[in-house]
């Protein structure tokens, strides 16, 4: 983990995106090899390669480095760190794989490399999702995790809530309803409550779970985590807004997969519902009160203060 100490968060930021990256795509890359682990019978070699596809060389990382960078306020060990945020991140990585399939969101690519339902086959992109998920929960509940059973459990909880029924595959479920895939007609038209709610679960679960996991980590108190779940829920509604607003304005190559979709499938967004300007004004006040719930923390918040703004600065 690197050892750049918090500046002014932005440089910070960077050097320490970069850092928790390439640490995270190591342990990735540990975790998924042919080396048969204890329990184990076999790894069948094409599924560990769409798992690697799915899994390894590209993304932000946004989500471990939020779990680290919040681990770091209470002095967690790094590799502690890095094996809860790569949970996090295989739960992303699974979530992308399945989103992608023909019966979600049918993406022919993703990080500018074909999908791995393009670049394996259907059947094989689902057992990737499904094996990657496992992997995630597995990794947490491995006492190298942490010591303390009580602690894995606590992981495993708050990881488990953030990425099922009232979360991410919840939220997914919203998103197709509203899309009219399950009855006759145009899409619904959902008011800017709904709309909120539906992107707290697909999107902003996940990410506010990240932090969740490297305050229950480090043994944060009732407060701290208050605080921490506060910047959460903001950082993850500011950084759906953004990417809602770069598929309007952003170009496939910016974003290494196709734009305009949700306009094209009549997805309802706060762009669609509040219009760009205004949707622009609440990414950027979603932001600010992500960096204003870090008051009671110091510095050494700095690069979770950045994070809170790169969600809403991002161009990809």
């Amino acid at each position: 983990m690197s050892s750049a100490k918090p500046g002014d968060g932005n440089d910070d930021l960077a050097s320490r995106l970069a850092q928790t990256a390439a640490e995270i795509e190591a342990l990735l890359d540990g975790l998924l090899t042919d080396a048969v682990r204890e329990g184990e019978i076999a790894r069948p070699a094409r599924l560990l390669a769409a798992m690697r596809h799915g899994a390894l060389g590209g993304g932000k990382r946004l989500r471990p480095i939020l779990t680290v960078e919040t681990a770091r306020l209470f002095g967690v060990a790094p590799a502690q760190a890095l094996r809860a945020g790569a949970a996090v991140e295989l739960v992303h990585c699974y979530s992308l794989v399945h989103d992608d399939l023909p019966a979600m969101d049918d993406d022919d690519t993703r990080r500018g490399r074909p999908t791995v339902h393009k670049a394996y086959d259907e059947a094989t992109a689902m057992l990737a999702g499904d094996t990657l998920l496992t992997l995630a929960f597995e990794v947490l509940a491995d006492p190298e995790t942490h010591p303390s059973g009580d602690i894995r459990a606590a992981l495993v909880l708050a990881l488990a809530r953030a990425s099922g029924l009232g979360g991410m595959a919840g939220g997914q479920m919203l998103d197709l309803a509203a899309e009219g895939r399950f009855e006759a007609g145009a899409a619904a038209t959902l008011a800017e409550a709904e709309i909120r709610r539906l992107q707290a679960m697909k999107t902003g679960a996940l990410l506010a779970a990240s932090v969740e996991i490297g305050a229950v980590l480090g043994g944060a108190s009732a407060g701290q985590r208050a605080a921490l779940a506060t910047y959460g829920r903001a950082l993850g509604a500011a950084f759906q807004v953004a990417d809602d607003i770069l598929d309007v304005e952003a170009s496939p190559e910016q974003l290494g997969k196709a734009t305009a979709k949700d306009q094209d499938k009549g997805k309802a967004t706060l762009v669609s519902a509040l219009g760009l300007d205004a949707a622009k004004r609440e990414r950027d006040r979603l932001s600010a009160a992500a960096v204003a719930a870090l008051t009671g923390f110091g510095a050494e918040a700095d690069v979770l203060r950045a994070a809170a703004r790169f969600a809403a600065e991002r161009r990809s």
